[in-house]
């Protein structure tokens, strides 16, 4: 009995832990003005980390909400903190590749995108919606297979909610089908500035006429 209760009592932590692990983070994104029709990019550190995304895409209302180290399923449960007061013309997510490298099955990535998804079409029907493909850096290759898997995953979910599938992982392989590492800062795992080029490059003809 004191080993079932313990071991309720560590899952309830864990839980309440994991609950407000972003607190400082989304708390932070709510005291920024809400800016009605925006072009809202949001997911991990990826996103997180795009220093020059009004540089980018200059002319669009672009809004950066990404949140360091962040899976699908942070996206799918605060969607409704940091993207739906926006009432955004145009939201795309990129995630999943931390949640593939913490240990969840591609089965479960996939169902995270779903409630992600859901949330979006409730509360934001006339909101354009784009899924940025799950990439494979230097650090995580060994974890392909998996990216690749859920990726076919959901890409046939896109097409069926009419949502615009962005095919960005080849854009950073070389010939061979390997990562170029000239595009990588020193972690092996984010993007450089040539990186995020590229990334803008593929991103661009997806977005709204400036």
């Amino acid at each position: 009995m004191i080993r079932l209760l313990l071991t309720l009592f560590l899952s309830v932590s864990t839980l309440l832990a994991d609950a407000g692990k972003w607190e400082k983070e989304v708390s932070a994104f709510e005291k920024m003005p809400v800016r009605k029709g925006a072009v809202v990019f949001t997911g991990s550190s990826s996103i997180r980390l795009w220093k020059t995304l009004e540089k980018d895409f200059e002319g669009l209302p672009v809004l950066n909400r990404g949140f360091g180290g962040s899976m699908m399923k942070d996206s799918a449960e605060l969607a409704e903190r940091i993207v739906v007061p926006h009432e955004p013309q145009m939201v795309l997510i990129f995630a999943g590749t931390n949640d593939i490298s913490g240990g969840r099955s591609v089965e479960e990535v996939a169902l995270s995108f779903e409630q992600w998804l859901g949330k979006m079409k409730e509360k934001l029907p006339k909101t354009e919606l784009c899924f940025l493909e799950i990439t494979t850096s230097p650090l995580r290759w060994e974890q392909r297979d998996k990216v690749l898997a859920a990726n076919q995953l959901i890409r046939p979910l896109c097409e069926k909610a009419g949502v615009k599938f962005i095919a960005i992982r080849e854009k950073f392989l070389d010939a061979e089908g390997k990562p170029r590492p000239e595009l990588f800062v020193a972690d092996r795992l984010h993007l450089n500035a040539d990186g995020y080029k590229i990334l803008a490059d593929t991103v661009r003809p997806f977005l709204p006429k400036p």
